[in-house]
């Protein structure tokens, strides 16, 4: 059996980092404590007037932990803000494009602690922590285990000419530590967000547990809200899919999923309000997976946002970084089972291009990003109506799905096989 592994987890990036250590650290200058900064210079790390490679805090005593200033979360997304945050484990600085980056390393399970009170409130129920543990702790050591065998290659930027962009960000991305600390990958902070006795029982339950399909671990990945169809992997990431990862119904069945793929079958789909597991208005089911500040959308099943024609070429341009003069339309050309589009033509007075994946056309739509890609256009006299379904990607776990399968008396493992067909439980580490 595995031991338990340590993740390297990136928090911030700056020219100018502000932090204190809670207690005392090793560090290069001896032991240390209190308001420290470090600066970016050339070629590294500046603290206390000395150039250092790379710099490392290692606490000593138990209950020492460090807090970083200004730390941004939810970058891009409509929630975007900064606070200080706390984190137990040590505090690592490397310089990375020209700005300071700090990393945490801490045990895999100390850090699943977190996300589980990050991603979620920690008020949620037991059998949705659980489940909850064990596809984060999954994703996680999937992602390590790409990383450090180079299975992947970097993905972003996939193919990029005057008539077409389609890209996507994914995880593996990053190349200085295992996994960042926001939304891009799972949302962490630290000691930050207090955790209930329900959280750490969950993650002792499932100690080392992790989903697998044919010996390897599954890829868990998870959004807010699929809208009532998860999506397949493919659509928003690589060309590949995983039988882990199929298109499924989010209602007790799994089955009989309507044409999405179609204008006509989207529509139909996205103006209506079928019955789904996540969609729910039960404030004690949204109040375990929306923290206070997520609270703030109210409509993420069915939602919609209208532009002015002036509106939205500003809007391209400025997010695109290209001038695609008076917005004439945008067309869907491809869409994955669940509606979300994942080939958008867009034709202004001045250009015509093709954009995908799936964040890249959220992103290009709206200030931070629309809740999904799953949406219909109307053009209504000078006005471009998208009406839409669900909140992110829509690929495996439906958060707020699974806390309404809680709430009706699934078990964990009955919620995990709901939204990852085809995989089994297998203890990773003691």
């Amino acid at each position: 059996m595995n031991k338990e592994p340590q993740v390297s987890v990136g928090i911030m990036h700056s020219t100018e980092i502000h932090f204190n250590l809670r207690g005392y650290f090793i560090s290069a200058q001896g032991l240390v404590s209190g308001n420290q900064i470090v600066k970016y210079v050339s070629g590294g790390v500046e603290w206390n007037g000395v150039r250092y490679g790379q710099l490392f805090f290692i606490p000593q005593g138990k209950g020492t932990y460090f807090t970083l200033e200004d730390v941004t979360i939810g970058l891009q997304f409509h929630w975007e803000r900064r606070e200080n945050q706390s984190f137990m484990g040590s505090l690592h600085f490397r310089e990375e494009g020209n700005q300071v980056v700090a990393i945490n390393q801490l045990p895999v399970e100390d850090y699943l602690t977190s996300v589980i009170s990050s991603e979620m409130s920690a008020t949620a129920g037991l059998e949705l922590l659980k489940a909850h543990a064990i596809i984060s702790r999954s994703w996680l050591l999937a992602q390590m285990q790409h990383r450090s065998s180079r299975m992947k290659k970097k993905s972003q930027g996939a193919l990029n000419t005057t008539a077409e962009l389609v890209r996507w960000q994914d995880h593996d991305d990053h190349t200085l530590y295992d996994v960042c600390a926001d939304d891009h990958c799972q949302r962490y902070q630290g000691i930050t967000r207090a955790s209930n006795p329900n959280v750490f029982a969950a993650i002792k339950a499932t100690r080392g547990i992790v989903l697998k399909y044919q010996g390897e671990i599954c890829d868990a990945r998870f959004s807010k809200c699929c809208g009532g169809v998860m999506e397949k992997y493919s659509t928003c990431w690589e060309n590949k899919d995983y039988p882990y990862l199929e298109s499924r119904r989010d209602d007790a069945t799994g089955e009989n999923i309507p044409d999405l793929t179609t204008e006509e079958g989207a529509r139909q789909w996205i103006e209506s309000e079928p019955e789904s597991f996540c969609n729910t208005k039960d404030v004690n089911v949204l109040r375990q997976v929306l923290n206070n500040y997520d609270q703030g959308t109210t409509h993420f099943f069915r939602w919609k946002v209208e532009y002015s024609v002036d509106q939205l070429s500003d809007l391209i341009k400025r997010r695109t970084g290209t001038n695609y003069g008076k917005i004439k339309s945008l067309e869907p050309l491809h869409r994955g089972p669940s509606g979300r589009i994942d080939r958008l033509r867009i034709t202004g007075s001045r250009k015509v291009r093709i954009i995908g994946k799936e964040l890249e056309i959220r992103h290009a739509l709206s200030e931070s990003h629309l809740y999904s890609s799953a949406f219909v256009i109307k053009k209504e006299g000078k006005n471009f109506i998208l009406s839409g379904a669900g909140w992110g990607h829509g690929v495996g776990l439906c958060q707020i799905g699974a806390a309404l399968m809680a709430s009706k008396g699934y078990k964990y493992d009955e919620i995990l096989q709901h939204y990852y067909p085809h995989s089994e439980l297998v203890s990773e580490f003691e």
